[in-house]
C-alpha cells in the first residue's frame, strides 16, 4: 500500500517481502517526481518549464480545455484582419520518446497526436542533449495516461517508452487556426457563421448573408489564406437582372481574374465566371445524363452554357448540336470544344431556346427519326425549361413511317411543392398539352434551397405532340423576359 501526503510529498510503502520491491519502488518514485513537477506546472502562466511533467487530475489539465483551440476573445468584431491578434500560448501534453523509435511511436499514436494546420507534431526536448524528442498530443484526445487506448498503451510498452506525460508550451498563431475557427471568433456570437464556398478553378464563390456583409472583406481574406490554390474570393449578389442570368459578383479578396479553368469528369473547361453560369455541384448530374448517350447518337443541347453536357457527349462519340442565348456562353462553348478537340463533333448556335427547337432541331429531326442512333434533347435551364416544352407542339407536319426513334427529352425544373414529382409532371404535361403521367421518369437532382428541389423529368416525346395538327408552334419564340429573382430561384446547370 502506498500513501501520498501531497503537502510534504512523503511516501509510506507497506508490502510483503516476496513482492517485487524494485518495480514498485520505481513506480512510487515516478509518482512522487510527477507530483513535484505539478507544483511548478500549477503556475504555468509565469514559471512553467516547457517540459514539466503532467499528472491526471492536476491543475494543468484545466489549462488544456477545448477553448485553448479558440482565438483570443479580443478579436471579436474585427472587420479588418489582424493576424497577430490571434496569437496565444497554449499548453499541450507530450511524450518523451527516444529518437531510435520515434517514427514507430508516431505511427502507433497517429490518432492521438496534435493535428493543427502548420503545427509540428514533434519538437526538440529542451531537457535532453539530442537523444530524445517530444511528441505533441491532442489535449482533446489525451488528458492523462489512462486516455491511451489499449493498443496505444501496448505499443508504448513494446517500444519501452514511458507513458508519463510532459507538458509543453507552444505558440498558437493565425496560421494554426482553421477558417471556421477564425470566423467563429470574429463574427458576433449567436449568428450564423459560414466558411462554405463553391470552388471554380482558382475562384472561391460565396453567398454571404446580410449579417455577414460587414465582415465580407475579412471573410474573403480568411478563405483565401486557408485554401491553397484559391487566389480570388467573390460574393454572389442576391439579384439577377440579366437576360443571360449570370450572377453579379463582388471581389472580396485576391486578384480580379474571373477566367477560370476547371476539370470535371475528365473534361477541361475554361470560361469567364463573371459572365456565364457554372455550378460545380452538378458534375454528377452531367455525368449521369452523358452516360445515357451512346456513340452514334445525336444530342440537342437547348441551353448548353459553356458545354458541360455537349463536350463530354461529343467525346463519347455522339453528334451534338449545342445552343445558348448568352453570347459569352456561346463563345466559351466554342472555345471548350476546341480545347477538348471535339469541334468537328459539335455544331454551335447562339439562338433563343424556342428558335433553336423550331429551327436547327426541326430541320435535323425528320432524318434522325429514320436513323438507328438515339436522339436526346437536353433542356438544362431549371427556372424556365418546362415552359419551353410547348415549342414541340406540332413541330413536324408529316408523320414519319417509323415512330420507334422518337427523341428522349431530359427537362429540368424547380419545385417548391410538397410533392415535387407530381408537380413537375403536371407542369410538363400542361406545357406539352399531353398527359405524361405513367409515361415519364423523375430524377431528384439536388435540394437547391429549403423546401425547393431540382428535378429532371425524362420522357419520350409523344408523336401526338410532335405531329399534332391542332397546335401551332407557340409564339413568341423568345425566352421570357427575366424577373428580378433571388439567385437560388434561377439556379441552373
Amino acid at each position: 500500500m502506498c500513501v501520498f501526503n501531497y503537502q510534504q510529498v512523503s511516501i509510506v510503502c507497506v508490502f510483503p517481502l516476496f513482492c517485487f520491491r524494485s518495480r514498485l519502488l520505481s513506480r512510487v518514485l515516478t509518482s512522487a517526481r510527477t507530483h513535484r513537477n505539478l507544483k511548478a506546472a500549477a503556475h504555468l502562466g509565469s514559471a512553467a518549464s516547457p517540459s514539466a511533467a503532467l499528472c491526471p487530475g492536476s491543475a494543468l489539465e484545466t489549462t488544456m480545455e477545448p477553448k485553448l483551440y479558440q482565438p483570443p476573445a479580443g478579436v471579436r468584431g474585427m472587420t479588418s484582419l489582424d493576424k497577430e491578434a490571434f496569437t496565444q500560448t497554449i499548453t499541450v501534453p507530450a511524450l518523451r520518446v527516444p529518437i531510435r523509435v520515434l517514427n514507430k511511436v508516431i505511427k502507433s499514436l497517429k490518432k492521438a497526436t496534435i493535428q493543427r494546420p502548420g503545427m509540428p507534431r514533434v519538437v526538440q526536448d529542451a531537457e535532453d542533449g539530442g537523444d530524445f524528442r517530444l511528441i505533441l498530443l491532442d489535449p482533446h484526445r489525451i488528458s492523462s495516461t489512462s486516455s491511451f487506448s489499449e493498443a496505444e498503451a501496448e505499443a508504448l510498452r513494446s517500444f519501452e517508452v514511458s507513458e508519463e506525460l510532459q507538458s509543453h508550451e507552444l505558440q498558437l498563431t493565425y496560421d494554426n487556426l482553421k477558417s471556421e475557427e477564425v470566423l467563429e471568433a470574429v463574427l458576433p456570437q449567436g449568428q450564423d457563421v459560414t466558411s462554405a464556398f463553391s470552388r471554380v478553378g482558382h475562384i472561391a464563390h460565396m453567398n454571404l448573408r446580410d449579417h455577414q456583409l460587414p465582415y465580407k472583406k475579412l471573410i474573403g481574406q480568411v478563405i483565401m489564406d486557408k485554401n491553397p490554390g484559391v487566389t480570388c474570393v467573390v460574393n454572389k449578389t442576391n439579384i439577377i437582372d440579366s437576360t443571360y442570368r449570370n450572377f453579379k459578383m463582388e471581389v472580396l479578396a485576391g486578384e480580379e481574374n474571373m477566367v477560370a479553368k476547371v476539370k470535371e469528369n475528365g473534361v477541361t473547361y475554361e470560361f469567364d465566371f463573371s459572365r456565364v453560369y457554372w455550378n460545380s455541384r452538378l458534375s454528377t448530374e452531367h455525368q449521369r445524363v452523358v452516360q445515357l448517350v451512346k456513340r452514334g447518337d445525336t444530342v440537342f443541347d437547348v441551353f448548353a452554357g459553356v458545354g458541360p453536357f455537349a463536350v463530354p457527349a461529343a467525346r463519347s462519340g455522339a453528334n451534338v448540336l449545342a445552343n445558348d442565348l448568352n453570347p459569352e456562353s456561346y463563345r466559351w462553348l466554342q472555345h471548350n470544344c476546341k480545347l477538348n478537340k471535339v469541334e468537328s463533333k459539335v455544331r454551335t448556335f447562339n439562338l433563343d431556346g424556342r428558335a433553336f427547337i423550331q429551327g436547327p432541331l426541326k430541320q435535323e429531326l425528320p432524318a434522325l427519326l429514320k436513323g438507328k442512333g438515339s436522339v436526346h434533347v437536353v433542356m438544362n435551364l431549371p427556372a424556365l425549361a418546362l415552359d419551353f416544352l410547348d415549342a414541340f407542339r406540332g413541330l413536324l407536319h408529316q408523320e414519319t413511317p417509323c415512330d420507334e426513334n422518337l427523341p428522349t427529352v431530359h427537362c429540368y425544373g424547380f419545385s417548391k411543392d410538397d410533392n415535387p414529382d407530381t408537380d413537375v409532371v403536371k407542369r410538363a404535361s400542361r406545357s406539352l398539352g399531353f398527359p405524361l403521367e405513367n409515361r415519364c421518369s423523375l430524377h431528384f437532382v439536388r435540394n437547391v434551397a429549403p423546401n425547393k428541389d431540382m428535378m429532371c423529368v425524362r420522357f419520350t416525346l409523344p408523336k401526338e405532340v410532335l405531329f399534332s395538327s391542332s397546335h401551332d408552334p407557340t409564339e413568341p419564340s423568345e425566352e421570357p423576359a427575366p424577373k428580378r429573382q433571388k439567385c437560388e430561384e434561377t439556379d441552373s446547370l
